[in-house]
């Protein structure tokens, strides 16, 4: 392999992820992309070892880290870039159970298992953890609840993680990107759209409105190029004193203003973005889930 600093990437067949180990590649990094799957595309440029890893799977990752620690023989790792996402979107009242429990063991646990079990190679190579967060942390957008709640959450564990690993000099860097042109997007519409077909479909009716003025809204972005946030990953991959956090796109900075505002503006402007104010107001009384909704 490719002599030079070593980077495990998770989610490495994603947009982001596989972008990120090509930039990285024609660097002359090491790059260990870590994907579920076989990726030769990956494979076969200089310097990347794919390596099988699922986020979720502690034991499986506990492997991985095994076998990037015998590749390395004792250089340790200059980076941990936890890529891998799951986006579930969707009313709250809509989403089911299994899909909110999916979207924070992807997007919390996993990392947190990562970074747990790579720690090791991190100190011996006086390496960083670079965590991929999302805008919509900041200020939760309706419809995006839960990627943006496990983002939170993920940023949550990063502030945390970053002062207990501060005695090694190991720093932990948040990179927020807004919405960026890859597949991930396509792929929870999709989801959501089989989720809504499953769904009551009186409670489906009664959000009508609010997701046709969602989707035009979102139908309305022109998502950020890839290369973007790629350039901002290597920055917090290489730069000698990291930032804490780095926000890339218009939209995540206008929302990491939107953020600063005291909660009542802050609804009337996300609202308003949305389309929402403009909604009428749905029958006083009316509810998604009935009776069952009401503790008792």
């Amino acid at each position: 392999m490719t002599e030079g600093k070593a980077i495990l990437i998770t989610g490495a067949t994603g947009g982001i992820g596989a972008a990120l180990v090509r930039a990285l590649s024609a660097r002359g990094r090491t790059v260990y992309a870590g994907a579920r799957g076989d990726a030769p595309d990956l494979a076969s440029l200089p310097g990347v070892r794919v390596v099988r890893l699922d986020v979720t799977d502690a034991a499986g990752v506990a492997e991985a880290a095994a076998e990037v620690r015998a590749a390395q023989g004792g250089r340790g790792l200059h980076a941990v870039v936890n890529n891998a996402g799951l986006i579930v979107q969707g009313p709250m009242e809509l989403v089911p159970p299994e899909e909110l429990r999916r979207q924070f063991e992807v997007n919390v646990h996993g990392p947190a298992i990562v970074t747990r079990a790579f720690l090791p190679l991190l100190r011996e190579g006086r390496g960083r953890v670079v965590n991929v967060s999302a805008a919509s942390a900041l200020a939760a957008p309706p419809g995006l609840g839960p990627i943006a709640a496990s983002k939170a959450a993920l940023e949550s564990l990063s502030d945390a993680t970053r002062l207990e690993l501060a005695p090694w000099g190991i720093p932990v860097s948040v990179v927020r990107p807004g919405a960026v042109s890859t597949a991930i997007f396509g792929k929870a519409e999709e989801a959501a759209r089989i989720a809504l077909r499953r769904a009551d479909p009186e409670a489906v009716a009664m959000y009508r409105p609010m997701l046709d003025a969602i989707e035009r809204t979102i139908a309305d972005q022109s998502p950020a190029p890839v290369d973007g946030v790629v350039r901002t990953l290597i920055k917090a991959i290489e730069a000698r004193r990291p930032r804490r956090h780095y926000t890339c796109g218009r939209d995540a900075r206008l929302l990491a203003v939107v953020s600063r505002l005291p909660a009542g503006p802050r609804d009337r402007i996300v609202a308003s973005a949305f389309g929402l104010r403009r909604l009428p107001r749905p029958p006083a009384g009316a509810s998604a889930t009935g009776p069952a909704n009401t503790a008792g």
